[in-house]
């Protein structure tokens, strides 16, 4: 799992996006086992701390169960209640940004879509 750290955000928010990304992508499936808090505290050189604050926030969202003695697992239906949630996301707080600055730019349907015809 390769993260490019910013500054700009928490590094466990940074995780808990990046752990998103692997289920949204279909890297980590419904039914897989997250690596271990030791292991990715390892591989990624941050606090076991800050890695089980990012895990608990999955666990909290529901995308994540605990199973007593076996680890961290992607519970059924998260893909589909990410999915959800991102389009949301994006539908509510992106595009009206991005529709904003299309209009100020004054592109066309055929500009966005990469056409060469104006």
């Amino acid at each position: 799992m390769e993260i490019n750290w910013n500054n700009k955000e928490p590094i466990y928010l940074q995780l808990r996006d990046r752990l998103v990304e692997l289920i949204m992508d279909g890297l980590l499936h419904e039914g897989d086992a997250l690596p271990s808090v030791r292991q990715i505290s390892s591989e990624q050189r941050i606090n076991p701390v800050t890695v089980s604050k990012a895990i608990q926030i999955l666990v909290d969202e529901e995308l994540v169960e605990k199973r007593r003695g076996l680890g961290m697992y992607v519970v059924t239906g998260a893909k589909d209640k990410l999915a959800k949630q991102e389009k949301t996301k994006f539908l509510e707080e992106e595009w009206p940004q991005i529709a904003e600055r299309i209009e100020r730019l004054g592109l066309g349907l055929n500009e966005l879509l990469g056409s060469n015809e104006n």
